[in-house]
C-alpha cells in the first residue's frame, strides 16, 4: 500500500484534528507531505511534531491564496499526487434561522465548499499530469441535521455532491471520493491551546453501534486507503465514517 517516497499530497485543514491525523498517516505511509492551514500557530506546532512538513498558511476560501499554496507544494515536489480537501468550518448551531446573516452563510459557505471547489480547480492540472486522486472531506451532516445548523449541513451536502461532479469531470486521470465522518473527537489533535483530554462519558461511546466514539485515526485510514491503488477502481463515491451512527434508529420510548 506505501507509495514510492516520490508521491506527494496536499492536506488542506491539515494542522489539526483529522488533517493533522490524515497528514501524519500519509507521511508514515511515504509521502511528502505539504498541510494547508489558516492558523498560523496551529501550523508551527504541526510542523514543529512533524520536521518533514511543507507548512502553508492558506485561507481555502480565497483564490489568490489557494493558487499560492499549490504552486508552493509544487514547487517544492515538483508534482501533485493526492488533495485532501479537509478544511472546514465547524458545524457549531448558529442560532435560529431568522437570526442567520448572510455574511455568516457565506463565511460557512465559502470555506466548507467553495474552498473544496478552488483547491479542486487549482490541483487539477498536475493531478491530471500524475494520475492522481482527491479525497474531499463532507460530513454526516450531509446526510442529516440538528436545529439551527443550515449553513454547515448544505455546505457538506455540497462537498457530497460536488465529489461526484468532479469524478466525472477530472476521470479517467483523477479519482475523486469523498469522506463524510461522523462524531469524532479530535480534541486530543488541536494545538496546544485549545487541547481538551477530558474522557467522554460511556453515554457518548454509547450511541455508536461499534461501541465508542470515533478517533482521527479512523477518517485518516479511509481517506490513506482512498488514495492508495488498492482503490483504483473506486472514484465518485462518499464513505460514511460513523460507526454505524447514522443507522441507528432512534425511538423515544
Amino acid at each position: 500500500m506505501n507509495p514510492p517516497a516520490s508521491k506527494s499530497a496536499l492536506v488542506t485543514g491539515g494542522a489539526q484534528g483529522i488533517g493533522l491525523a490524515t497528514a501524519r498517516r500519509l507521511a508514515a505511509d511515504g509521502w511528502q507531505l505539504a498541510i494547508a492551514d489558516n492558523d498560523a500557530e496551529a501550523l508551527a506546532e504541526a510542523q514543529a511534531r512533524q520536521s518533514g512538513f511543507l507548512a502553508l498558511e492558506c485561507d481555502v476560501a480565497d483564490e489568490a491564496s489557494v493558487a499560492r499554496a499549490v504552486a508552493a507544494a509544487v514547487a517544492r515536489f515538483g508534482r501533485l499526487d493526492a488533495l485532501v480537501s479537509n478544511a472546514g468550518i465547524s458545524g457549531a448551531a448558529s442560532g435560529p434561522l431568522e437570526q442567520l446573516t448572510l455574511a455568516e452563510w457565506n463565511r460557512r459557505i465559502g470555506t466548507n465548499l467553495t474552498g473544496v471547489f478552488l483547491m479542486a480547480k487549482h490541483c487539477a492540472r498536475h493531478l491530471r499530469a500524475a494520475q492522481g486522486a482527491i479525497v474531499n472531506v463532507a460530513s454526516t451532516r450531509a446526510l442529516q441535521s440538528e436545529p439551527h445548523t443550515e449553513a454547515y449541513s448544505a455546505a457538506k451536502g455540497g462537498v457530497v455532491a460536488l465529489s461526484h461532479a468532479l469524478a466525472m469531470s477530472l476521470g479517467p486521470a483523477v479519482r475523486v471520493n469523498c469522506v463524510s465522518p461522523g462524531w469524532i473527537d479530535v480534541r486530543a489533535w488541536r494545538k496546544r491551546a485549545r487541547r481538551d483530554a477530558a474522557p467522554l462519558g460511556a453515554a457518548d461511546h454509547a450511541q455508536h453501534p461499534v461501541g465508542r466514539v470515533g478517533k482521527p485515526e479512523d477518517v485518516a485510514a479511509m481517506i490513506a486507503w482512498l488514495l492508495s491503488a488498492d482503490a483504483g477502481f473506486v472514484t465518485g463515491q462518499n464513505f460514511v465514517v460513523d460507526g454505524g451512527m447514522t443507522r441507528k434508529m432512534i425511538y423515544v420510548e
